[in-house]
This record gives structure tokens, C-alpha cells and sequence, in this order.
């Protein structure tokens, strides 16, 4: 009998797992032969992660993080929890405060009082309650809770992170395809090191498998370390666009993110997501995301969890290919 089979009986809740990152944890967990119970707002929503295992191995359940009592209706009976729920920008209730923070500390105490010992709680590189962006702070805070709560929790903090349905690269790429003019923010010198979805989900499953230090935040980031403008050029290169690069400075890129996100509340969602920026993405461009020098000493990394870190080089041209004016063809009309 393999280590699947041994552990089929046991049960994890993913709150937030029908999301980008999520669809990959799921399938991580569910090949390490974990039972899958997604908590999603919308379960109905959910359904395209059943083919991530076999029959009955993943099931969609309501939860909202800020009504407790269906939190602890999702951890019933589980072994353990991980959770994902988080926002790249504020609509309506959905705030950072409320997201990042309470939510949190809501699923931080729901496990608590479940008795459930192994928790795993998604956070961000850069999360810190002094950066100026509101998204950074929250995720600190967020942090600052679970472990208020409980101590031993595992603490993800991943950089960009990619992958076919991201947010980062085809979002640049989308705007290359309709923009002849490119922003580079603050110039473009931000450093970042992308980390391939795939990884973050096999680190979330090292964590549940025991492999990780109790406690100890773990910061993800993927081998290549590359400024803003690199990867912008990397972006163009692949797509094959040529594309003028505008540098704008931080303080008028807040000015314009300020009217591109009053545009996209008064469009009522209906401006391309590409399109819009907002003053606090622009804050947190403002700092490096990267591994700290401090956590690759402690091991507190992929590599400290036995995880090679997939490079966006090699695996990001692949989903590229449709911007381009062929798409997948190239000019003969062989597939390239």
C-alpha cells in the first residue's frame, strides 16, 4: 500500500481553493492522497477542480470569512486547513482589512477551537506593517493574527507568482497586444523573482507532510531575480511587440492609478482589468520582492522545503504564445 493510500483518510480544508493559486494546491494535495474540502463563497463555482482527483476526493462547501459559523462547519472533522482567501484590490466589503486581516483571524480561530493542529496560511512577500501600501500592511497584520492564535502555524509568503491563468504576465502581455505604449513604474527598476504556482502548491503540501519548521514564516521565490522593465522586455520578446516604454515615476503612476480605479468604479466593472491600476499596487512597486538574504540563510525557501524552483524563462513562453498576432503560428503557418 503506498503513502496515497495510507493517507486517503485524511481530510483537509482549503478555504479559498477555487482561485488561481488554489486549483494548484488542490491538485498538490489531492495527489499526496489528501480528501479535498474547498470553502468558497460560491460553491458552485468550484466544479472545475474535480478533475484535480478521483471520484469524491474533492468537494466544494459554502464559507465566508466573516460569518464564523460557516468556517467551523467547513473544518469539520478536517486534519487540517489552509488558507488562501485574498484580494489584489478593494471592492465594496471586499477590503483588506476585512480580507487579510479579520478573515484571517477569523479562520485562525475557527481552526483553533476545531482542534485542528496543522495550518497553513498564505501571506505575501513584502507583507509588512510599516510599507505604505494598504495591501502589505493588512497582510502583515494578517500574519500578526494567526500567530497571536496560534503559534505554530506555517506562514507562505510567495513573490509574483505565475503560471498559464495568472494575473502578472498575461496581464502585460494583454496590455502589449492593445497599447503601443508600455508604463514602466518608477522606471521599471523594482526587482522580483515570479514563483511558478506548481511550486507554491508542493511547498503547502511540504508543510502538511511535516517538512517544515513550526512557526517559521517561508519565503517563496522562484530562481530568477529580474527588475520590472527585464521582464517587461522578456514579455515583448515572446509576444513579438514591438511597444514604446514609457517611464513614469511613482508619484504621477499614483496619480494615474488613482483615475484609472475611479474609472473602473464608474464603468461598473465594465474597463478592461488590464487597465486598471491602483495608487496601492503602485505603493507596493515601490519596494523589492524578493527572498530576504535572511530567510536563504535559515533555509526558510523552496529549496529548504527539497523544492527545485521552477524558472519563468522556460515555462512562461508557453501560455505567451496566443498574444501574438499568429498566436501559436508562425508566419508559414507552422506551429511555433
Amino acid at each position: 500500500m503506498n503513502e496515497a493510500m495510507r493517507r486517503s483518510d485524511r481530510l483537509v480544508t482549503v478555504f479559498g481553493g477555487a482561485g488561481f493559486l488554489g486549483r494548484y494546491i488542490v491538485r498538490a494535495l489531492a495527489k499526496e492522497g489528501w480528501l479535498v474540502r474547498v470553502a468558497v463563497r460560491r460553491p458552485d463555482l468550484a466544479f472545475h477542480l474535480q478533475p484535480s482527483g478521483g471520484v469524491g476526493q474533492i468537494t466544494a462547501v459554502q464559507a465566508n470569512l466573516r460569518y464564523p459559523d460557516s468556517l467551523t462547519a467547513a473544518l469539520r472533522n478536517a486534519d487540517a486547513a489552509i488558507n488562501l482567501v485574498g484580494i489584489l484590490r478593494e471592492s465594496g466589503k471586499q477590503t483588506f482589512e476585512a480580507v487579510h486581516h479579520e478573515g484571517a483571524r477569523n479562520v485562525a480561530a475557527a481552526v483553533r477551537a476545531a482542534g485542528i493542529g496543522a495550518f497553513v496560511h498564505m501571506s505575501a512577500l513584502g507583507a509588512d506593517p510599516q510599507s505604505g501600501s494598504a495591501y502589505a500592511r493588512s497582510k502583515a497584520a494578517g500574519e500578526a493574527a494567526v500567530r497571536e492564535i496560534l503559534p505554530d502555524a506555517a506562514i507562505l509568503r510567495p513573490s509574483v507568482v505565475f503560471g498559464p491563468e495568472d494575473h502578472f504576465f498575461n496581464r502585460f502581455a494583454a496590455l502589449a497586444r492593445l497599447s503601443p505604449i508600455v508604463p514602466l513604474i518608477g522606471g521599471g527598476v523594482t526587482k522580483l523573482q515570479p514563483v511558478y504556482a506548481g511550486d507554491v502548491a508542493r511547498a503547502a503540501a511540504a508543510v502538511l507532510a511535516g517538512k517544515a519548521t513550526a512557526g517559521a514564516p517561508y519565503e517563496l521565490g522562484g530562481p530568477e531575480v529580474r527588475s520590472l522593465r527585464e521582464i517587461i522586455e522578456f514579455i515583448l520578446a515572446e509576444t513579438e511587440r514591438k511597444r514604446f516604454l514609457l517611464t513614469l515615476p511613482f508619484g504621477p503612476a499614483r496619480g494615474f492609478g488613482a483615475i484609472s480605479e475611479l474609472m473602473a468604479r464608474l464603468t461598473l466593472g465594465l474597463m478592461p482589468e488590464d487597465f486598471v491600476l491602483t495608487p496601492d499596487q503602485v505603493k507596493l512597486l515601490e519596494q523589492d520582492n524578493i527572498v530576504s538574504a535572511a530567510a536563504m540563510a535559515a533555509r526558510r525557501t523552496l529549496n529548504g522545503l527539497g523544492i527545485a524552483a521552477e524558472s519563468f524563462e522556460a515555462l512562461v513562453p508557453a501560455y505567451l504564445l496566443r498574444y501574438r498576432k499568429t498566436g501559436q503560428f508562425g508566419a508559414d503557418g507552422a506551429v511555433g
